[in-house]
């Protein structure tokens, strides 16, 4: 985000913990590497910064800052880091690359830092106590109260000083010469003791939002941080091994213990357990798991042991995936924090600007006394400090996000999770986004005196090396009923159509009713019987010997239990039109869309006819979101306001090309999803009024001489504090009554007929 989270300071207050990186040496040429800039924590240090090194990296768009953790990124290749380095050492600020410190490093310097501003602020306030006292109790002690003042001023100023002078010298007023001004404002109108108790609370004020920022990285780093230190290796001889996951290869079997967190994605292929998934999907109830069964790095072992084959290296799991996507965050800013940083651009001028201003032209123009107006110019200077401005929003934007993730939603920058808030009509894909996308066999139907076993003898010695969905589901079928045929032979494929082959002396066939209808094997009672199955929304497989049709098999894929209570909570939240838009026939959409009582449903429809459906939506409702499997919807997920992707626990692809991703293809959490987007956005514009509301408030109080220095540093200070513990506040889960009720669900596991009766009650009727 290139907004900060706490006030300007010389010592830089914004490094934050990493992941552990290789060593990387100095003089190395850049590819796309990033870098810990001590010193940079706020907007003016970032504009320095892209006038110093913007030119250097073939311009600004080559550069992004994290300004919450200290890091600016460097898109460019081919350049010296040390030309960096130097660049960056011009300005007053100090960098180093970002994989050269530990963690374990960059968090004891923020400890050392907080350390020093704490000792710094307490120095400072004690003697512009003791000069207070001096002044109040012994008026013959002058000298010594001077003395005590100026260590306050002295102490307070050391780390704004340096800074404010770079500000000065490059004609880009900040927090640092504002505040630098304010006191030798006061010392030149003779007022040391209010120079000293500005010097001393801006020096409090520094360790404070220091510590609130360090307070908010370390939440944040804390939610996501889930992977445990070490993985238990299986060796060749059964022993094992304490290692790290980084040094885990893919292949190799590790065991994970009740009660642990699961170190890398795998497959189970030993051992029985509930895991719980929360941590990565957002699910509430653990899930079984046993061989053959994906897991994920940071979900949590319940009670028995697991052995996991290794499926991807520590720094490729989905964990990472998600923590990495939140920490790249800022580059995808919302438009109020880009807002906030155009604001912020020309507020500090134009204060300034006012501040001289209320100096002179009183005193010129009307004749006003000079200490009174100087006076009230320095009050005004110090309570437009634009800091609790620009905080408003990264703070609490990436709390959102990393609460989110946590939820199950995977969100790829702030502007994503903006954009809920204001969705007014959604749209659907079918299957695999309201349907599970596994087809089952619904129902078989023997012909021409034939028996159902012997329709899915044929049927599952065809389909029994193939991997489509619609095979499978046959294969499955069979095996159900104690039918496992071997395979057929001489079996030849005709796409979008069916196969044929041979059982034994046999030609036997397996298609759709227009290979049998091509095969010359239709009658008009087959035909009749076909017909009735596809007008209940099956899809229908015919089944036959020859010129012979033996039977017909009906599959369905089945709507998810929790799609009905998604949508009308969907309804609940404010979203006035649901669309279903599939590339199924109409009478499987129609079927589907009567059972949920979607608004609109569009069957037949091409990747370019979803893409062209979109563009009307967003024409009709202005913001439209677009629900898929992330793959095939691409198009018109990247036509709507919002792709949201179903199915990407793992799946590179899905997030790729989505904006939104639901972890668990949980539909549920999307009426979550807006309301938490929605919350995010009341605390933001609270926030920004609160901050503008105190700052004109206390201008009002500086031209009516009532307000003070000391009383401007403290509000100022204090509404900084304010807004950044506020934002925090996203990192608490949403109230449960925000989510819909899982018994609901689970007591109607067909989903069918489900949509519309929670689509009833929603409108306030009766199911």
């Amino acid at each position: 985000m290139t907004s900060t989270a706490t006030r300007c300071s010389g010592s830089g207050c914004c490094g934050a913990p990493a992941p552990v990186s290789p060593e990387v040496p100095a003089s190395a040429a850049i590819e796309g590497q990033s870098f810990r800039v001590t010193g940079m924590c706020c907007l003016e240090e970032v504009r320095v910064l892209k006038a110093a090194v913007g030119p250097l990296v073939g311009g600004e768009d080559n550069l992004s800052f994290d300004l919450l953790n200290g890091r600016m990124s460097i898109k460019a290749d081919g350049i010296s880091q040390d030309k960096v380095i130097a660049a960056v050492a011009r300005t007053g600020m100090e960098a180093d690359p970002w994989q050269a410190t530990s963690a374990v490093d960059r968090g004891r310097d923020e400890a050392s830092r907080r350390r020093l501003q704490a000792w710094m602020a307490a120095i400072s306030g004690v003697a512009a106590m003791v000069g207070w006292g001096l002044e109040t109790w012994l008026d013959s002690a002058v000298v010594p109260a001077r003395t005590a003042e100026a260590l306050a001023m002295a102490v307070g100023l050391w780390m704004v000083l340096p800074r404010a002078i770079r500000a000065a010298r490059s004609f880009r007023p900040d927090m640092n010469l504002l505040m630098t001004m304010a006191v030798f404002g006061a010392v030149a109108l003779g007022d040391w003791l209010e120079a000293a108790m500005v010097s001393a609370l801006f020096a409090l004020s520094l360790a404070l939002e220091g510590w609130s920022a360090g307070r908010a990285r370390r939440a944040i780093a804390a939610l996501m941080d889930l992977a445990p230190p070490v993985a238990r290796v299986k060796g060749p001889d059964g022993r094992e091994t304490i290692v790290s996951p980084a040094d885990v290869a893919v292949g190799a079997i590790f065991l994970v213990h009740p009660g642990e967190r699961i170190p890398l994605d795998g497959r189970v292929v030993a051992g029985e357990s509930m895991v719980d998934q929360a941590p990565i999907t957002g699910e509430s109830m653990p899930i079984f798991k046993g061989p053959g069964a994906d897991v994920f790095a940071g979900t949590i072992n319940a009670d028995g042991v697991l052995e996991v084959e290794n499926s991807k290296l520590a720094q490729e799991t989905t964990l990472a995936g998600v923590a990495r996507l939140v920490d790249e965050a800022q580059s995808r800013r919302s438009k109020v924090e880009r807002w906030v940083d155009r604001f912020a651009a020309v507020y500090t001028p134009f204060v300034l600007a006012c501040a001289v201003a209320v100096a002179l032209i009183p005193p010129l123009a009307f004749g006003g006394a000079w200490p009174d107006w100087v006076y009230r110019a320095l009050v005004l200077l110090v309570i437009s400090c634009p800091c609790a401005l620009v905080i408003s929003t990264p703070v609490t934007v990436v709390a959102a996000m990393a609460s989110a993730a946590r939820a199950g939603v995977l969100v790829k920058g702030g502007e994503h999770l903006e954009a809920p808030s204001r969705i007014a009509a959604i749209a659907f894909d079918k299957t695999g986004t309201v349907t599970l996308g596994r087809p089952g066999v619904k129902r078989v139907l023997a012909l021409d005196g034939g028996s159902e076993a012997e329709v899915l003898h044929v049927a599952a010695a065809l389909e029994s090396r193939s991997t489509h969905p619609l095979a499978r589901a046959i294969v499955e079928c069979a095996a159900a009923q104690g039918i496992r045929p071997p395979p057929a032979d001489d079996v030849r494929a005709f796409p979008g159509k069916g196969v044929q082959g041979s059982i034994g002396v046999s030609a036997v066939w397996l298609g759709s009713p227009r290979f049998m209808a091509e095969r010359g094997a239709e009658t008009s009672a087959v035909r009749e019987a076909a017909d009735g199955l596809a007008e209940e929304g099956w899809t229908v497989v015919a089944v036959g010997d020859r010129d012979r049709v033996l039977g017909l098999m009906a599959l369905e894929d089945p709507i998810r239990p929790e799609a009905g209570v998604a949508l009308a909570s969907l309804r609940q939240a404010g979203v006035s039109t649901m669309i279903l838009l599939t590339g199924d026939h109409a009478a499987a959409a129609d079927r589907v869309g009567a059972a949920l009582g979607f608004d609109e449903v569009r069957a037949g429809l091409l990747p370019q006819d979803k893409s062209a459906a979109i563009d009307e939506l967003v024409r009709r409702h202005g913001h439209v979101a677009m629900v898929g499997d992330g793959v095939n919807d691409a198009p018109a997920m990247a036509r709507s306001s919002l792709g949201i992707a179903m199915g990407v626990a793992g799946t590179d692809a899905a997030i790729e090309t989505s904006d939104l991703a639901l972890m668990s293809d949980d539909l549920t959490r999307l009426a979550w999803l807006i309301q938490h987007s929605r919350r995010m956005m009341g605390l933001i514009r609270w926030n920004i009024g609160f901050a503008l509301g105190v700052k004109a408030l206390f201008t009002l109080l500086a031209m009516v001489d009532v307000a003070t220095l000391w009383g401007a540093i403290v509000a100022d200070s204090g509404v900084s504090l304010l807004v950044v513990l506020n934002g925090l506040r996203m990192l608490r889960p949403a109230s449960a009554s925000s989510l819909p009720d899982k018994s609901a669900i689970l007591s109607n596991p067909e989903g069918i007929g489900y949509g519309s009766s929670a689509w009833a009650m929603a409108r306030g009727g009766r199911p």
